[in-house]
């Protein structure tokens, strides 16, 4: 697995962690790790957390979307988006690297 580019965060996915920092009492980055497990054998964890020094950091909208070191090979030139739908609203990440994913969308194989 080759990393061509890091991912890219849509606009509305930095929008909306904007929205829910504002409410918050400490605003904090969105972190996007991957994880073993899950259906298909990988799984994403997303959550609000403090950059680390190993992090790579992407910012937009005076908002930080970071992924650990051991995740980043995984999501070369992947995309993070917020998707707001009739089944819910979620964060989403459109992998290239993933060879099929679950219909939850939070895992994946490669």
């Amino acid at each position: 697995m080759d990393l061509q580019l890091p991912p890219k965060v849509t606009a509305r996915a930095f929008a909306r962690l904007a929205e829910i920092n504002e409410a918050a009492d400490s605003p904090k980055a969105l972190r996007v790790a991957v994880e073993g497990g899950g259906c298909s054998g990988f799984q994403y964890e997303i959550k609000l957390d403090d950059p680390a020094a190993d992090d790579l950091v992407l910012e937009g909208d005076g908002q930080k979307v970071v992924v650990d070191s051991v995740s980043l090979p995984f999501l070369g030139n992947a995309v993070i988006d917020f998707a707001d739908e009739l089944i819910g609203a979620r964060f989403v990440i459109e992998n290239p690297n993933a060879s099929s994913s679950c219909g939850c969308g939070t895992s994946f194989s490669m």
